[in-house]
């Protein structure tokens, strides 16, 4: 039998001012559970972080009732604060648990229905994420609209009995798995429009016309998915929100996605596989000390940063400048954590590595340049930050 694994992160067990003593009393639950739940997953496996696809974990997770935390009681969630989820998905993260068959729904498509929905569709959808009862993914991006997501061509058309959807969505992460998509389209008004005439519609992806093609990545997995709709009928009541209101709500959504833990926890079992390796081996010297303090002085930053963007949605702000603070900074600390720990591994060859940190660096190494491309480009964040310093 195999032993069993620490997946304890010595790197969150830092201290973090802000966050209320009963939501922090979360954390070493949540961390006892994922210790016995993840025992047997090897740090290579749990290096895909919230990559990782495991629909029978998320339903484990949902009868504790982590996952809709911040929903409403009476659609099916805890009523619990932001700052109770930045403490779940810390350690969710840092276990490096595989999150992705609710991720994308708990963490910003429960928050569009919730906000912008009818009430028939948080009756139905809502208690459904909260159990992890079905899978979704998001359509935004297209093969000509791609960090700028305003350029969306994909069109849905007003009929006596719903919508007609044509077009195409690329890059769609697990279409291939899920069971509804919430996707941006243009209902009205053409290209060069800009941020006027779209809608967000929700729909079933197993409707006739609908098409997926996974996409293999340069580590051989098929998250994404390339996604085709030819005359797809959508009911009247696929629309979420407003008509022509997509961009305002689209927008609002995007701060959810970019400013969570999972900007800047995608290389946190690499770091601490390393660590651990460290210390047992009682390396010393200078590579080891500056690779040490780099990381975990940046992830402190970025850790402080991430939770005053809990504190701003759990109030109901939209911090769209200062999320694209985290995006762009964070994901440029994921991206650096392999390199210093290759440099780091260069400078100590007389250290033992396992084979355990040798696939989950190499693995690592590969995936991260598109850690700065989902959720938007770091030119992209940078042209949010120049507007909202006013500069554009």
């Amino acid at each position: 039998m195999r032993r069993a694994i620490d997946v304890n992160s010595a790197l969150t067990s830092l201290p973090l001012a802000g966050i209320p003593p009963e939501d922090e009393a979360l954390r070493p639950q949540v961390r006892a559970w994922l210790a016995e739940a993840l025992r047997e997953l090897p740090a290579d496996v749990r290096s895909r972080s919230w990559l990782g696809f495991d629909l029978d974990f998320s339903r484990a997770l949902a009868q504790q009732g982590w996952i809709g935390l911040t929903l409403p009681t009476e659609y099916g969630g805890a009523g619990r604060s932001g700052f109770a989820r930045f403490v779940l998905s810390e350690e969710l993260l840092a276990a490096g648990a595989p999150v992705a068959a609710h991720w994308i729904a708990d963490r910003q498509t429960s928050q569009v229905i919730l906000r912008f929905g009818s009430e028939a569709q948080r009756r139905f959808f809502l208690p459904r994420i909260a159990q992890a009862q079905i899978v979704f993914c998001i359509g935004m991006s297209e093969p000509d609209a791609g960090s700028d997501l305003a350029s969306v061509r994909t069109r849905a058309t007003r009929t006596d009995r719903g919508w007609v959807l044509n077009g195409r969505k690329i890059w769609t992460s697990n279409a291939h798995r899920a069971d509804y998509m919430c996707a941006l389209v243009r209902t009205s008004g053409s290209s060069e429009d800009r941020h006027q005439g779209f809608s967000q519609l929700i729909f079933d992806m197993r409707l006739p016309g609908i098409s997926v093609r996974p996409l293999r990545d340069i580590a051989g997995d098929t998250h994404f998915n390339e996604v085709l709709f030819e005359n797809v009928e959508l009911p009247p009541d696929a629309l979420v929100g407003e008509e022509g209101a997509g961009w305002q709500q689209v927008t609002a959504e995007l701060a959810f996605e970019r400013s969570g833990p999972e900007r800047i926890y995608s290389s946190i079992v690499l770091a601490d596989t390393w660590l651990a390796q460290m210390r047992a081996a009682g390396a010393e010297g200078p590579a080891v000390h500056l690779t040490a303090g780099r990381i975990a002085g940046r992830l402190a930053v970025l850790r402080g940063m991430s939770l005053a963007m809990a504190a701003k949605l759990d109030r109901g702000e939209r911090p769209d400048l200062e999320a694209a603070f985290v995006k762009d900074l964070g994901t440029e600390f994921e991206q650096s954590v392999p390199e210093w720990i290759r440099d780091a591994l260069d400078a100590t060859p007389h250290v033992a590595r396992s084979a355990e940190l040798s696939r989950s660096l190499a693995y690592v190494t590969q995936i991260c340049p598109t850690f700065s491309l989902r959720g938007g480009t770091r030119q992209i964040m940078r042209g949010i930050i120049a507007r909202g310093l006013g500069l554009r």
